[in-house]
């Protein structure tokens, strides 16, 4: 490999052997000569001058493609379809004249683009299951560990480690309810001409209609596609490329807030992500342990998030029945926002396969706030006993508050013992510490966690995940 030239890290680096031969040129330009055979196949069912031979010629030539030949006559016309067709007439001398019969440009890189995002789009929806079936088996082992909540980042009420998972899982749910709707939705160009009134081929079939609509059919039947665009210009709608980089990028938002919550727990020493024997976390503090998958997970979502706005800046300026500026914006941004939600994907996989929960300080950190986190409940208990509420109350404020500024000083919660030598409270500390179970502090999250993991399950059965291999 040359090591001259500037490639994007995308390619080198990040994104899967698959994702990055679905977008290579061999695909491309092989799926171009797929829809040239299923183009001159429907016109030889539909009495156009084609012969059963041409079809066949042209179909034993799909991956032979002479990429120098094509760069040469590119060099000279300008025009990369006609350079393919004239290449691909080279490799198929008998179909050379009937090659992109009535077509213009849009019926091969439209098409061919929407044949590449659909199996993009059905890649990423299999990583982001597999993300789901490792978070649901984390959530399930740990649906029951009381671990502190957070809000606004400070100490709150208890949650279960599971239970917070579950959130994650939400958001990438909606994700997926969302790529299926994008996918499912997908329509075919088809074969329109140049302004999408079909006026070439209106006139290739003698004004025969049907056999215009029969000839879509046929090809859209032949790449899995149900539907046609009802009405299109020379391009099929620029609004599919704001849906599919506008789903990508949801994915990465929900991936960014996982993985931003799992550093914010390795910093607190409460869950890591893998770490590996040999793994340097730093060429100067060789202690440390960076959570640089997650970070880099966060890195990536950036990037994605602000690609996915190039869609809807391109559809929103689409001139009439076409215009060019979309071209050279589209072949970046489209098969980098599927390399990079790719690159996400596997990210969050390998670190939700291997999610390292350290209980024992999450038990300590539990510890130390649940006499804070309990004191309605032993409010409540010094109610029953005779006391006032009110009193009450002002004296766990009181207290509270001494016992925070002591643990700003670096010294341990004396809350309890503040509490047991208020007369009016009414009891000991030993009592006190009989009610802080963290159990009883976690309201409903392990039955929360059963009943959301039970609907995920039929969804779930099925996938199989395996260890994800990261190339860098």
């Amino acid at each position: 490999m040359s090591k001259d030239r500037y490639e994007s890290p995308l390619a080198s680096r990040y994104a899967s052997a698959f994702m990055l031969h679905l977008f290579s040129p061999d695909m491309r330009y092989e799926t171009w000569r797929r829809l040239w055979v299923a183009l001159a196949r429907a016109e030889h069912n539909l009495g156009l001058p084609i012969t059963a031979e041409q079809v066949a010629e042209l179909e034993a030539h799909l991956t032979d493609i002479d990429y120098e030949t094509a760069a040469a006559r590119e060099k000279e016309v300008r025009h990369d379809v006609m350079a393919h067709v004239y290449t691909y007439g080279k490799a198929a001398p008998s179909a050379a004249g009937i090659i992109h019969l009535g077509a213009t440009s849009c019926y091969v890189t439209d098409n061919a683009d929407l044949i590449l995002y659909r199996e993009g789009l059905k890649s990423l929806r299999g990583e982001l299951l597999g993300v789901l079936k490792n978070l649901a088996a984390f959530a399930d082992r740990y649906k029951a560990t009381p671990t502190l909540g957070y809000t606004h980042y400070q100490p709150a009420q208890l949650v279960t480690v599971g239970k917070r998972a579950t959130l994650w899982m939400q958001d990438l749910l909606s994700d997926l309810e969302e790529l299926d709707f994008v996918t499912d939705n997908l329509r075919f160009l088809g074969c329109r001409g140049t302004t999408g009134t079909e006026a070439s081929f209106l006139d290739l079939f003698d004004g025969d209609g049907a056999k215009v609509d029969e000839m879509n059919r046929q090809i859209s039947a032949e790449f899995g596609f149900e539907k046609c665009f009802d009405v299109c210009g020379q391009t099929y709608p620029r609004k599919v490329d704001s849906r599919i980089l506008g789903v990508l990028s949801s994915i990465a938002q929900s991936c960014y807030r996982m993985a931003n919550d799992l550093r914010l727990l390795q910093h607190d020493r409460q869950v890591e992500e893998p770490f590996e024997k040999s793994q340097i976390g730093s060429s100067a503090m060789a202690y440390k342990r960076n959570p640089m998958r997650s970070e880099r997970i966060c890195s990536l979502a950036r990037y994605l998030m602000a690609d996915a706005m190039n869609a809807p800046m391109t559809a929103s300026v689409q001139w009439l029945e076409r215009t060019l500026d979309d071209s050279a914006n589209r072949r970046i941004s489209m098969p980098e926002g599927f390399l990079c939600a790719d690159a996400i994907l596997r990210l969050a996989q390998n670190v939700t396969d291997g999610l390292h929960v350290n209980e024992k300080v999450v038990e300590a950190t539990v510890r130390e706030y649940l006499p804070f986190i309990a004191t309605e409940n032993l409010m409540m208990e010094a109610v029953k006993r005779g006391g006032n509420r009110q009193e009450l109350h002002e004296i766990i404020r009181r207290c509270s508050m001494a016992a925070t500024a002591r643990m700003k000083e670096g010294e341990k919660c004396d809350l309890l013992h503040r509490l047991a030598a208020e007369p009016a409270f009414g009891m000991t500390e030993s009592e006190m510490e009989a009610l802080l179970t963290p159990g009883a502090y976690i309201g409903r999250c392990e039955s929360q966690v059963t009943a959301f993991l039970a609907r995920l399950r039929p969804l779930l059965e099925h996938v199989e995940t395996k260890a994800v291999e990261l190339r860098l």
